[in-house]
């Protein structure tokens, strides 16, 4: 779709089937699935049965092979690992941290890459998601603005990063399917019975990784719609994050069609500042930004918004920004929470982090104003998965190359 404003070219849609000629049918919707059925040979009737039973073992079992189908007739099978696949990433490296942050390269089916990362907690598992491969915008603290956006991932390539994610973690349901129902036409006695259901080890998605999601919005939202299908990875939207630096013109939209919780990528209180750290403030400036947050729908008590703070040595984390900032808070009306980063460094970077005292002071004024502030524990420092660090380019590009990437993605975002 188009996004009001003249934005980054971006193409989506278009890479090269990874199965040769053969169909990926991971991002394919239940009735996508269906009609390649349909295109293939099958009547209606069969295809729509097919896609249900395709859909319970890709989504819900993990299932790469159509031989393991176990519901399907066995002439069938063949029939349609001649004519599709299941797909996964390429992994080019899997990296895990000390602290058991685990980072993933992947590559897409056109040799193109881009990372993920699975933080794993006491209590719950995160997997941080990408969403294009480099990244539209230019924030001067991230890792990941400092590369050129190469192309939107599609529907497919973002379900399959948690495909893969639960694939690694080991964490599909085990055994088989007797007694659930076996396929009529099959004479196969399916032995065993001992399915077991899943045991959730990634229990929540953030929409944090590479890119801008709400620039990929139609691939962002049919994946995040498979992933929070019922019958298939089920996973609530309360547990997902989309996050987003404010194109304010697809908020709203997110709000409405996708309902998963949101996350902005404040990191600043004044214009200036705002616009030199975070750009896309010189065309969504904070009080629009700020506006749309208090229009996003569902927002409330229950459903806070969260603002990413990033905290910047001398530049964002005074006491007069941290007044601002509940000031805006309150101005607005706004149910949030503000999360603070302390800023990851990488090679390179045009800034260092606060120091530890002046977190905690910070943090403790807008406590103290009955807003919850915490400070986000780094996670993954020692693999580059700490948040603002990913980026898959292995060049080292100098500063002055730096400056003019973030002139042209400036000059393309108008």
């Amino acid at each position: 779709m188009q996004i009001p404003g003249h934005i980054d070219p971006v193409t989506t849609g278009t890479v090269p089937l990874r199965g040769g000629n053969r169909i990926d049918l991971i991002g394919l919707t239940r009735d996508a699935i269906g009609g390649v059925l349909v295109e293939a040979g099958l009547d209606a009737k069969a295809a729509k049965l097919r896609a249900k039973q395709i859909w319970h073992w890709m989504y819900h079992r993990g299932v790469t092979d159509f031989e393991a189908m176990t519901d399907i007739a066995k002439a069938m099978r063949p029939w349609l690992t001649d004519r599709f696949i299941i797909g996964r990433p390429t992994v080019r490296e899997a990296q895990v941290s000390s602290d058991g942050t685990r980072k993933w390269l992947l590559a897409a089916a056109d040799g193109q890459e881009y990372e993920m990362v699975f933080i794993p907690d006491a209590d719950r598992g995160t997997l941080c998601v990408s969403s294009q491969v480099g990244c539209t915008l230019n924030c001067r603290f991230c890792h990941t603005g400092t590369m050129r956006l190469v192309r939107n991932l599609a529907a497919g390539e973002i379900v399959g990063q948690v495909m893969l994610a639960r694939d690694e973690l080991g964490e599909w349901p085990k055994g088989t399917m007797a007694g659930f129902g076996p396929d009529p036409e099959d004479d196969e006695d399916d032995e065993g019975g001992n399915y077991t259901a899943d045991g959730r080890i990634l229990t929540n998605i953030v929409m944090m990784g590479m890119g801008e999601p709400l620039y990929n919005f139609d691939e962002v939202k049919g994946a995040l719609k498979i992933v929070m299908d019922g019958d298939g990875l089920a996973l609530s939207r309360r547990r997902i994050t989309l996050s987003t630096s404010g194109v304010v013109p697809m908020m709203a939209r997110a709000g409405e069609e996708i309902g998963v919780n949101l996350a902005v990528s404040l990191h600043a209180v004044s214009k200036e500042i705002r616009d030199e750290i975070v750009p896309l403030n010189r065309k969504y400036g904070i009080d629009e930004l700020l506006k749309a947050c208090a229009d996003y729908p569902g927002a409330g008590n229950s459903r806070r918004i969260t603002f990413e703070y990033v905290m910047l040595k001398d530049k964002n984390d005074s006491d007069d920004d941290a007044r601002e900032l509940v000031r805006l808070i309150r101005e607005y009306g706004l149910h949030a929470k503000v999360n603070l980063i302390p800023f990851n460094p990488w090679p390179g970077a045009m800034y260092e982090c606060s120091s530890p005292e002046r977190v905690r002071a910070f943090s403790n004024l807008i406590f103290k104003a009955g807003i919850s502030a915490p400070v986000r524990t780094p996670r993954g420092r020692d693999i580059m998965a700490a948040c603002g660090q990913l980026k898959s380019a292995a060049t080292k590009p100098s500063r002055a190359e730096l400056d003019r990437i973030a002139e042209e993605k400036q000059a393309a975002l108008g």
